[in-house]
């Protein structure tokens, strides 16, 4: 067995086992000490479940989405990894033309209306 197919393997197991351990573990003494919520030392001066605006959660996972494009774009020039630059382009066309895409639908459905 090569050196990545033991990190490979290693890791699965490795992240397998934490999970498994993670759930099993709260079930194993629940108490309302643990169950309540707490912030900072003090009592909470309201409601820990106030509602959350999905139009600003949008907006959000729109940011990160086109953040994370930026980050995967921007070492393009340096990345000849693949045969031709023309197979290169045509990737990163696929890849911006599939986020406008997402973007205008998005936009079409009436996603991006801050306020109605």
């Amino acid at each position: 067995m090569n050196l990545i197919t033991t990190i490979i393997a290693i890791t699965i197991t490795l992240s397998a086992v934490l999970a498994t351990v993670s759930f099993w573990l709260p079930q194993i003494t629940p108490d309302a000490e643990k169950l309540s919520p707490y912030e900072c030392g003090f009592d909470p001066l309201g409601s820990a479940r106030l509602p959350f605006s999905l139009r600003f959660f949008l907006i959000a996972i729109l940011f990160l989405l086109f953040d994370l494009e930026i980050a995967l774009l921007l070492p393009l020039p340096w990345g000849d990894q693949l045969a031709t630059p023309a197979l290169t382009l045509a990737w990163s066309a696929a890849v911006l033309a599939l986020l406008t895409l997402g973007l205008i639908y998005e936009w079409t459905q009436g996603g991006l209306e801050w306020a109605e």
